[in-house]
């Protein structure tokens, strides 16, 4: 319940932020994707089920704001939590190079995603430029923020998975 509660409340703060703050820390017209880093890092530790219902949620945020295709982000971030939701069995605590790798792909594909069919579909072939000055920046610039927010997410996200383990020995017991 806590996590869950935990995971709403994560959700809705990494959409007020990357809706409020991305364009006050962009960097050439680039600001990184804190909702991928959000929606993979639920994913991976939590789950296929926390990845998806994450990744629809954020993405339904996004969507109803934002979007210009219905359910776009929706269906895109919901696979991209479900992918990283199956790495659940080879997540270790300690390690940090299997999440930035997730994250980095799947910001990777995140960006391909939205420019196949944002732009491609719409006659627009500029597929080196948009590789170079957009997809490529926004994941070097999603990794940097990863180092700064994975580690206090991770061990938030622990600490409530250890209290629930306690919890459930304390009513095992009683």
């Amino acid at each position: 319940m806590r996590r869950g509660l935990f995971i709403a409340f994560i959700t809705l703060l990494a959409f007020v932020l990357q809706s409020t703050m991305g364009n006050w820390i962009s960097l050439s017209g680039v600001s990184p994707n804190l909702l991928v880093i959000i929606v993979a890092s639920f994913g991976f530790m939590c789950g296929t089920r926390a990845g998806l219902l994450c990744g629809f949620c954020v993405g339904l945020l996004w969507d109803i704001f934002f979007g210009q295709l219905p359910g776009f982000y929706s269906l895109l971030l919901m696979y991209i939590g479900y992918m990283n939701g199956g790495f659940q069995q080879i997540f270790y605590k300690e390690d940090i190079k299997l999440p930035m790798i997730l994250i980095m792909i799947s910001d990777f594909i995140y960006g391909l995603v939205c420019y196949v069919l944002q732009f491609l579909l719409r006659g627009r072939f500029h597929f080196p430029h948009y590789m170079l000055y957009v997809i490529l920046p926004e994941v070097v610039y999603t990794m940097v923020l990863t180092m700064i927010v994975y580690t206090p997410l991770k061990s938030a996200t622990l600490k409530l998975e250890e209290l629930a383990l306690r919890r459930e020995r304390e009513n095992n017991h009683a």
